[in-house]
């Protein structure tokens, strides 16, 4: 279903403030302009804009992608509305006022070029980052360390393992980094409900951990499994 649509709905049943995820694969500048202005006009004010995953890496292989932009274009295209300019650079006699965030992986291959592009980002009007998922600290403070010159409130991402695939997945698939102790962790697990409950354990050690160092966390729901978000959730919160 629609992300902006998914966004609305929560926010008219549940009555809390959403996030509208926001990617550059599926529609180009033009359609981009039009949902976003359509998503502020609606109510829509904080948003997340990366610019996607290619289709191959989900159910429907043989869709096609438009990546007219990437994040950084997405960035400033919304940077752009809230000033009042359309794609066009032309005034438009009103603007937007969407709360605009960006991601980054702490633990990138390529970490050199992954700053950079933070740097651009953070260049072309993001005001906070949501990381890649975090399991090593180590990368996440290096990571903040050499982000310092330009530095945004930092919002890092909690994803509880579901299993010792999950763990395999985040490492050789997302390129996401797993310590080998919490590998360890998973693949002794020797049940479904085990894994699950383990993963859940890492994750609140991982929100214990980095929260010190960040501006706040964001707990992903793995696959749906929202019960394993609201755990680590809950034990946090008792604390």
């Amino acid at each position: 279903m629609s992300a902006q649509v998914t966004c609305q709905l929560i926010e008219r049943d549940a009555g809390i403030e959403t996030v509208l995820h926001f990617c550059c694969r599926d529609r180009n500048i033009l359609g981009i302009q039009s949902e976003l202005l359509g998503a502020h006009a609606a109510g829509i004010r904080n948003l997340i804009c990366i610019t996607g995953d290619p289709p191959r890496m989900g159910a429907y292989p043989d869709a096609t992608a438009v990546f007219d932009v990437d994040a950084i274009g997405l960035t400033n295209i919304v940077n752009n509305l809230n000033h009042g300019l359309d794609i066009g650079g032309n005034p438009m006699g009103s603007q937007t006022a969407l709360l605009l965030g960006v991601g980054a992986n702490p633990g990138a291959l390529n970490i050199e070029e992954e700053i950079r592009r933070t740097e651009w980002k953070v260049q072309a009007g993001a005001e906070y980052i949501v990381t890649q998922p975090v399991f090593d600290l180590r990368q996440i403070e290096t990571f903040l360390k050499r982000i310092e010159g330009f530095r945004i409130p930092v919002i890092a991402g909690i994803w509880p393992l579901t299993s010792y695939r999950n763990a395999e997945f985040m490492v050789n698939e997302l390129r996401v980094p797993v310590p080998e102790e919490f590998m360890e962790r998973m693949r002794v697990a020797d049940s479904p409900e085990k894994s699950r409950a383990e993963g859940v354990r890492i994750a609140q050690k991982m929100v214990q951990d980095v929260r010190p160092m960040v501006d706040g966390v964001q707990l992903s729901a793995p696959f749906g499994r929202y019960t394993m978000a609201i755990e680590v959730a809950e034990a946090i919160g008792s604390r």
